[in-house]
């Protein structure tokens, strides 16, 4: 007989990987807000040693969600993306806030390039000015308070995923790895914060990226192939965990970005 109970002891990624992205797949329509690693991003170097860098969207791992799961995915995303640019210009260039392109969930991976490449701050919760978006602090829990405050008034009733910095195993030095917890601190923070939001703690149940990782899953400096698959098995298991132990919060999904959502059922609002 079929056991629908929840182990309360399960982790997120005890059952890695799911089946055709698991639960996940309740969403029809997902954002992927993000910087190369959500870009599908290869490197390669040619005879000289010069490298180069290319966003190969297919090999991202929204897209491997998108097509383990039936799903429509987009990629908002770009090599080099910080949460300040993607706020300030990139997203309105690109026409990323457009209605038309609501979705049902965003999964937002952003900060590496914040405070790891540009030396910016994490901040806290309190950088988000709820009343006026405008005058948040420019800080990553600042800049991605905003993202979601825009991305809620587009799709009011989308659920939002935060994603972690993975765990470097010391490689990249005490300072690198103080920003990857301090990144996971902030995304917890807006978690609380906000309604309809999770964080996919990679730095915590993820693997760690060390040596021995990094010699199969990468191509230079950033995934390979199978790296950005793994990813998108990681994150789809993830967060069918979170859907399975949270089963309240979702029942209202298919009526996300229609006319027909109930306020009334949502425990969030």
């Amino acid at each position: 007989m079929l056991d629908l109970n929840i182990d309360v002891n399960e982790r997120p990624l005890d059952r890695f990987p799911v089946a055709n992205g698991g639960m996940t797949a309740i969403f029809r329509t997902i954002a992927c807000v993000g910087d190369s690693l959500s870009s599908g991003e290869f490197e390669a170097e040619d005879e000289n040693g010069k490298r180069s860098y290319h966003d190969m969207f297919e090999y991202s791992w929204g897209q491997f969600i998108g097509r383990a799961c039936g799903a429509k995915v987009y990629n908002f995303s770009r090599g080099g993306m910080t949460a300040n640019e993607y706020l300030n210009s990139y997203a309105n260039l690109k026409g990323f806030w457009d209605p038309e392109k609501a979705a049902q969930a965003y999964i937002i991976a952003l900060g590496v390039n914040d405070i790891v490449n540009c030396k910016g701050q994490a901040g806290v919760k309190e950088d988000v000015n709820l009343e006026k978006p405008e005058e948040s602090a420019n800080t990553l829990c600042g800049s991605i308070g905003r993202i979601i405050l825009r991305y809620k008034s587009i799709a009011p009733h989308a659920k939002f995923f935060l994603v972690t910095m993975p765990n470097h195993g010391g490689s990249w030095g005490e300072w690198g790895d103080t920003c990857a917890r301090e990144q996971a601190r902030a995304m917890y923070e807006l978690a609380d914060l906000f309604p309809n939001t999770y964080v996919l703690d990679m730095y915590q149940y993820g693997p760690v990226y060390n040596k021995e990782f990094f010699a199969k899953y990468s191509l230079l400096g950033h995934l390979n192939a199978a790296g950005y698959l793994l990813t998108a098995q990681m994150y789809a298991t993830y967060i069918d965990w979170i859907i399975r132990h949270n089963l309240e919060d979702f029942t209202q999904v298919g009526l996300i970005n229609t006319p027909w959502y109930m306020p009334k059922l949502d425990k969030n609002l």
